[in-house]
């Protein structure tokens, strides 16, 4: 008779502390306070924050409950305003509920970037696009700056 048929239940696995060569636990490659360290995607991320942090300074007030996201790829359906291209970013008004959301999507951002410097620079240019959009202003009066260095 087993021991789950007398209602025992049986001993856990053995916990491993090495692995099966015994060369003990692999760790990380890098130390995590290095710039390597993070993802591309990461890095992404935070190029993003920072342009919304930069525009947040000037407009607060009207960004004010404003979701701001980043995701790889857009959907394969476009907007019915969009003509073809894929885009680098979508507005998306407040609707049921939701609040505005502008969506900057990295792998197309990405691809289109020289080097990192502009890829940052191209980061911000979409976010203030999208923002503008939202403010129903030109990207010029959001942002000064906007289309410097391209």
């Amino acid at each position: 008779m087993s021991s789950l048929a007398r209602g025992r239940v049986p001993d856990p696995a053995p916990v491993r502390r090495r692995d099966r060569r015994g060369r003990g636990l692999r760790g990380p490659l890098l130390p995590t306070d290095v710039p390597g360290y993070r993802t591309r995607a990461q890095r992404f991320d935070e190029l993003v924050l920072d342009s919304v942090e930069r525009l947040e300074k000037r407009w607060a007030r009207q960004l004010d409950g404003t979701e701001f996201a980043v995701e790889d790829v857009p959907p394969s359906n476009p907007a019915p305003w969009e003509r073809g291209g894929v885009p680098l970013g979508r507005y998306f008004p407040a609707d049921a509920g939701l609040p505005a959301r502008i969506v900057v999507y990295r792998r197309p951002v990405e691809s289109r970037a020289l080097d990192v410097t502009d890829l940052g620079e191209l980061v911000r240019d979409v976010v203030v696009e999208q923002v503008a959009h939202l403010l129903g202003k030109a990207p010029e009066d959001v942002d000064p700056e906007y289309g410097d260095g391209h």
